[in-house]
């Protein structure tokens, strides 16, 4: 018989979300809980035809029909966030648009939102004008920083760069802490709907891109990833090498692991070996000359945990 994968239930069915965030992590986050079951509303402000187009493929530029960002930036990657999201514009500036809000806050769990506290005040909601007039609604608010940092203009890069997780002058090669806020978002979401059900009452929660940065450095700030530490370099079997048509990553870290990767260059483990540069050495002197097909081969030989990165 063929074996059939169970269906995972969707612990969010019945709940409703509403989006006003933009760009990176609220998208993000609310396409998480759509996968989770959760009926999912975004509003958009109305787009702007002067706004410049930013895509990551000029050839495909074109004027905006969202007033979302990230339409401009990467019409790919609105397009993935928004897939099962019904989007609607709102002018949440005139009253029309503050009175389809709230009628949709009525008919809602828990509210997304990205905007800077000033943004909020402006727009009557903050917690404090939402909370008395939807008791049961639940609310959680994206910012950059915390508390009294939430002012501040910042992005990705500089929460990044503040929790010392730039080096050099490389960009990093994803969103991390867009990413990770949005991961947050969801938890926070996941949070304001077992609390609700417990109270009765709505929930405000408060994610930080920031604080989303701070957690993902934590390893960095134990020291684990430090230079020269097991997961900094400094063990032999936990490296990047360079093959001749491209690089490996070798993750040979726990003994068994070492052992036979030793045994495969020709080295006999011990159990300070793999700290020694001598042992890093011969590792890349071994991967030099292979190609990255020999490489898997070796790996699935000996159950060897590696990735091969061929040039492109």
């Amino acid at each position: 018989m063929p074996i059939t994968t169970p269906k995972t239930p969707h612990a969010l069915q019945g709940v409703r979300i509403l989006s006003l965030s933009l760009n990176l992590p609220g998208p993000a986050a609310l396409q998480r809980l759509r996968h989770m079951g959760a009926k999912c509303l975004k509003f958009e402000p109305p787009a702007v035809p002067s706004a410049p187009a930013h895509s990551l493929n000029p050839s495909q530029q074109q004027s905006p029909t969202s007033g979302d960002p990230m339409q401009a930036y990467s019409p790919l990657a609105y397009t993935a966030m928004h897939q099962g999201i019904r989007v609607q514009t709102v002018d949440l500036k005139t009253p029309a648009g503050q009175k389809t809000l709230h009628r949709a806050l009525a008919k809602t769990d828990v509210l997304l939102t990205s905007f800077r506290p000033s943004a909020l005040k402006k727009l009557g909601l903050t917690w404090k004008d939402l909370h008395p007039q939807h008791p049961a609604l639940s609310m959680v608010a994206i910012v950059g920083a915390p508390c009294k940092r939430a002012e501040e203009p910042g992005h990705d890069l500089t929460y990044m760069a503040e929790n010392d997780l730039i080096t050099g002058l490389d960009l990093p090669a994803t969103l991390y802490a867009d990413m990770g806020g949005a991961l947050m978002t969801t938890e926070a979401v996941l949070q304001a709907v077992l609390l609700q059900r417990q109270t009765g009452q709505g929930q405000m929660f408060e994610v930080a891109l920031s604080q989303a940065a701070a957690h993902l450095a934590l390893p960095r700030q134990w020291g684990v990833t430090l230079p020269g530490t097991p997961l900094g370099g400094g063990h032999a079997g936990y490296r990047i090498y360079p093959c001749q048509d491209g690089r490996v990553a070798l993750a040979a870290l726990e003994p068994h692991f070492a052992k036979r990767l030793c045994a495969v260059v020709g080295l006999t483990w011990t159990p300070t070996l793999m700290m020694q540069a001598a042992t890093a050495h011969a590792m890349a002197k071994f991967v030099a000359p292979l190609t990255c097909e020999s490489i898997n081969q070796l790996a699935q030989q000996h159950d060897l945990p590696l990735h091969t990165l061929p040039n492109k």
